[in-house]
């Protein structure tokens, strides 16, 4: 390996890839350094979604969208709150300007895309798009990428199933449709393999289609790469140092630096500093979300900002998860007959938020009342009906959910009040509330069900609501639930060309920054699905522009 590249980029999860591409573009030649054995990081093993407003598949469906009103919709979500400098007004406009161009520029390079037929933004605010702005990965034949399929971190999905098709599987008892769209997986999966095929979807897929661009292009690769410092000269980053068996290694990079390491879901000291009261037992992220990059950055003296905001998504801790990974529960939060209570019973909010806003409520309550964990309540009838925490076995849980204590049951809501430590008639007179809600139509305390997305994270096959539904056929059943994450959202402070800054608003030159490892240019909101992945790409591909002194223009 040489010791000098035109750039160098710092992990290499999906924004990373897409800088590495346009940098080859311009001739340049790039490094990208990963210091885990597999590639990808945590968008590979996500749903690949990005969050693109204005986009080229949306004109091509006949929905309208603008810049204007996706940054009218942007500024009404996330604001100018105190705090949060990765979300100025020139870094959200600038988001949305290139956000479509990075899309366009992947089509270009062979990468194929195409957007989620349905998934509303997620706030009721001005310029909100009813269809969505989502964008994701067609599916992918991994075998295209020879001996590095397996340096690719597996995905969460094993079918060849797009997103919106493996949604409708848990349908399959009571729709024909959902059994239909089974059936298409199955037929293209057994076509794919007569014809020597591997497909593979989600952010897996994303990553594949990436990793493929990049290789062909010329791109190198190191991965067990491990980044212990950056290197400054006359107050500009000039390269990176290893650390590893062999002792440190210096590389030069002459036009500079990305860092797109990830958060620090994964290191609980850093946790304890700015997000207290989590756990990093309850993240969804790659081993490598850790952090070390913001804090080496940190050592040159970089700003950082936004520390306590989190990609937050309430998680399950079933005893019988691989690895003792978390179960994300945010869509079995949403459906008929079941509700959120904290641990003296009361319901605190609407269960069909978003994700994020979810697990940031379960924090706040809290403060003021036991909450960290909460507990999902339900009835029967959503026990034979609908998934829990990955598992899609209707009524026939795991005997050892109910020996350890997981899943509780009780006969009467008195007796799950018990099995859960809960005020009896605090956890009845809750669920009296609620099934009136449920029979006169609303829920007057939080308006569960009064938005497009709740009722899209719902059941479409329960009549007349598919989020509300009364909680009162027993036995009656609760988990746990954690104010988990899919990593932070907090980092280094970067300007509209993704520059890292000082605490005086100074340049770090040849410094950049995207992904999770930067203050998000979603500020404290979350504006739709893929606020996470849509911005490390979109930043990557403008820092990759800035680095080749062809800088984008809004």
């Amino acid at each position: 390996m040489a010791n000098s590249y035109d750039f160098i980029v710092v992990g290499s999860g999906g924004g990373s890839l897409c800088a590495a591409l346009v940098l080859r573009e311009a001739g340049k030649n790039v490094l990208v350094l990963e210091k885990t054995a597999l590639v990808g990081g945590t968008t590979a093993i996500s749903g690949g979604v990005m969050w693109i407003p204005a986009n080229r598949y949306m004109a091509e469906s006949g929905i309208e969208d603008s810049v204007e009103q996706a940054l009218t919709y942007l500024d009404a979500v996330v604001g100018d709150s105190p705090g949060t400098p990765g979300a100025t007004p020139a870094r959200r406009r600038t988001y949305v300007e290139q956000a479509r161009r990075m899309v366009d520029f992947l089509d270009s390079r062979g990468v194929r895309l195409r957007r989620v037929p349905s998934w509303p933004d997620y706030c009721d605010a001005p310029g909100m798009s009813e269809p969505g702005r989502t964008v994701v990965s067609e599916l992918f034949d991994s075998k295209l990428l020879g001996e590095w399929r397996n340096k690719l971190r597996p995905g969460f999905l094993p079918l060849p199933a797009y997103l919106e098709e493996a949604m409708q599987l848990p349908d399959m008892k009571r729709s024909w449709s959902a059994r239909g769209t089974l059936l298409r997986i199955i037929g293209r999966t057994l076509v794919s393999r007569l014809r020597g095929k591997k497909l593979i979807t989600a952010g897996h897929a994303l990553q594949g289609q990436l990793l493929h661009a990049a290789l062909q292009a010329g791109v190198e690769i190191r991965t067990e790469a491990t980044v212990s410092a950056l290197q400054v000269k006359d107050e500009r980053v000039t390269g990176v140092t290893l650390t590893g068996m062999g002792g440190d290694e210096s590389i030069a990079a002459n036009l500079g630096v990305l860092i797109n390491a990830g958060g620090f879901s994964r290191n609980q000291a850093m946790r304890d500093r700015y997000i207290p009261g989590t756990q990093n037992a309850w993240t969804k992220t790659a081993e490598g979300d850790t952090g070390e990059m913001i804090e080496a950055a940190q050592a040159i003296g970089a700003a950082v900002a936004q520390m306590e905001e989190r990609v937050g998504n309430p998680m399950a801790l079933p005893p019988d998860a691989q690895d003792g990974e978390p179960a994300v529960v945010h869509g079995d939060l949403a459906k008929p007959h079941s509700i959120v209570v904290d641990q003296s019973g009361e319901r605190y909010m609407s269960e069909t938020d978003s994700y994020v806003n979810i697990s940031r409520k379960i924090l706040a309550r809290n403060k003021t009342a036991p909450a960290t964990p909460s507990w999902l309540v339900f009835d029967s009838r959503f026990l034979n009906t609908y998934p829990l925490a990955g598992n899609m076995r209707g009524a026939r849980k795991p005997q050892l959910w109910f020996d350890s204590n997981f899943l509780r049951r009780g006969e009467t809501l008195a007796d799950l009040a018990g099995a859960c430590d809960i005020d009896e008639r605090a956890l009845e007179a809750t669920v009296a509330r609620f099934n009136g809600f449920v029979a006169a139509g609303r829920d007057e305390d939080f308006g569960r069900g009064d938005h497009v997305y709740h009722n899209w994270l719902g059941d479409a096959l329960h009549r007349p609501s598919p989020t509300l539904g009364s909680i009162e056929e027993g036995p009656f059943y609760a988990i746990a639930v954690y104010p988990g994450d899919v990593s932070t959202f907090g980092g280094l402070v970067s300007d509209e060309h993704a520059r890292v800054l000082r605490e005086d608003g100074s340049v770090i030159d040849g410094l950049y920054a995207t992904g999770t490892s930067t203050a998000s240019v979603m500020g404290r909101g979350c504006p739709g699905a893929g606020a996470s992945i849509g911005p490390s790409l979109t930043w990557a591909y403008v820092a990759a522009r800035h680095a080749t002194g062809n800088p984008t223009q809004t």
